[in-house]
């Protein structure tokens, strides 16, 4: 019987914004935009990218970092309702992000369990926030994503699987193109329509629900 898993972005999905870019404009210093502009025309992998970003900023930073994000980011309408929803009905939700742990976790608080969260790690030890990558790419995947989200989606789901990928940026374009169904916005949607790949729209969590009861109807069919 097929079911449901699915597999959802943190940074611009879960919350209304791009943290890391949100980051780099508060304390990064100028070079950081063309290392964006390199990620995002895929002229560098993402995972060259984000560590060249976080290199730029110093290990004394951690905690003005944190600060920041907890009180300017905001969880995006119907996060809650969508978790409640998932559960209820019984289908997988996993937290795939190419954020960084100590920014993701704290935003996210108790929501998930830890178990359910992938995401990039951090090392404080240095002079320089370094990034360090717990889920790198597998063989099938050539794209130092630094975070692989199509790796995470190989290894935990299989054929009976119909998979759903929620996003909205270019480190989620490679879950996209294996997804059975994907819900995206922002520059997701720019890349899925380049690319002629199928996609449903969404602003809020609420319009997440409501493509999950579609889903799931049709999946039953």
């Amino acid at each position: 019987m097929t079911s449901l898993k699915i597999f959802c972005d943190f940074d611009g999905t879960i919350t209304n914004s791009d943290n890391i870019i949100a980051i780099m404009k508060q304390f990064a210093p100028p070079e950081w935009e063309s290392i964006k502009d390199d990620v995002l025309a895929q002229r560098v992998s993402i995972q060259e990218g984000v560590g060249q970003m976080f290199a730029l900023l110093p290990v004394e930073l951690k905690e003005d970092i944190i600060s920041y994000i907890l009180e300017t980011s905001a969880i995006r309408d119907g996060f809650d309702d969508f978790i409640a929803y998932t559960k209820e009905h019984h289908i997988p939700l996993y937290i795939v992000s190419g954020g960084i742990d100590f920014f993701v976790k704290p935003l996210l608080g108790n929501r998930v369990a830890e178990e359910m969260l992938y995401c990039n790690g951090s090392d404080f030890s240095g002079e320089r926030i370094s990034i360090t990558w717990p889920h790198t790419c597998d063989k099938q995947c050539t794209n130092n994503c630094g975070c692989c989200k199509p790796t995470i989606i190989r290894h935990l789901a299989d054929e009976r699987d119909h998979t759903v990928v929620i996003g909205d940026s270019i480190t989620d374009l490679q879950a996209a193109k294996l997804a059975d169904t994907v819900i995206a916005r922002d520059f997701l949607i720019k890349k899925c329509e380049e690319l002629s790949l199928p996609y449903r729209p969404f602003s809020t969590f609420y319009d997440v629900i409501h493509h999950l009861q579609e889903l799931t109807e049709e999946v039953k069919a």
